[in-house]
């Protein structure tokens, strides 16, 4: 049986340590309810929350953390860099914006939101002075492909350590994943549950009665066991604590065989290198 936990870190290729699961908090606009989430999730072990400048709610973060009245070092902050804040000026100036909004000193981890062509290397120029002044610990890229991360290599001093992706069992993303670990980036997968889409799969129904588990936990073990690291959402303190309650069975490798074999390449959102080319997208995540 593994012996990881809701407490297990990874260490990044910067030698900091990241939770392997976290807390997303897209789509979470009552200020309340959020506030509500991060404590909940906090009292399950959650230790890493999720969120972007996009989503409009980084000072309701930052009101959860402050409530919390814990140890900086014990929580890990993750936020991103919107599309219009890209370039290095819009960088610093926004993301000072955001560390004011979170009442934060530092960052744990700075998200390139999406890969845009426009200022491409001067946002990265910007994480890397952040990362330099110690404003941001580890630096990274949401939605970027092979491409994106190749091009960057080009002119980067410092890669992305994590690359947030849209991963679950309906678009596995294994081609990527590989990428990412041979070039010592961590995946992390948004929206690991496939918005629930995934849900009423019958290999996963049956996966599930047969662990005695729900079909978000099969699915959730299923990233933990091929080495992903992953950020579900929820606003409700059952499912929260439900989520983090994956590491006392194990799927066999059959099991992770019928999940991959899932895989049907369908995005919930759009395609990367679309974003870089039109450089704005909808749905936005």
């Amino acid at each position: 049986m593994s012996k990881q936990n809701i407490g297990s870190r990874i260490e990044l290729a910067d030698g900091n340590k990241m939770p392997v699961q976290g807390l997303g908090v897209y789509r979470m606009t009552d200020e309340d309810q959020l506030i509500n989430s991060v404590k909940s999730a906090y009292s399950d072990g959650y230790r890493l929350f999720d969120t972007a400048q996009m989503y409009g709610n980084e000072a309701a973060v930052g009101k959860a953390i402050k409530d919390l009245n814990v140890k900086r070092d014990e929580i890990f902050i993750t936020t991103k860099i919107a599309e219009e804040n890209q370039g290095y000026d819009k960088v610093m100036s926004s993301f000072e914006d955001s560390l004011k909004k979170l009442q934060l000193d530092y960052v744990d981890l700075l998200l390139v939101h999406w890969p845009i062509h426009t200022h491409f290397f001067e946002t990265w120029r910007a994480f890397e002075a952040l990362k330099e002044q110690g404003l941001v610990k580890s630096i990274g890229t949401s939605n970027y492909g092979m491409l994106h991360l190749q091009y960057l290599a080009t002119k980067a001093n410092d890669m992305p350590v994590v690359n947030q992706l849209e991963v679950h069992p309906y678009l596995s993303q294994q081609a990527m994943v590989d990428f990412d670990r041979d070039n010592h980036i961590v995946t992390q997968a948004w929206a690991p549950l496939g918005r629930g889409r995934i849900f009423d799969d019958p290999v996963i129904v049956k996966i599930a009665e047969s662990h005695g588990k729900s079909a978000a936990q099969v699915i959730l073990r299923w990233h933990l066991q091929r080495g992903d690291a992953f950020i579900p959402k929820s606003v409700h303190p059952q499912r929260i604590q439900q989520n983090a309650d994956i590491y006392d069975f194990e799927l066999s490798d059959d099991e992770m065989n019928q999940v991959d074999g899932l895989n049907r390449n369908t995005r919930i959102s759009q395609e990367p290198e679309m974003v870089y080319e039109i450089g704005h997208q909808y749905p936005h995540h």
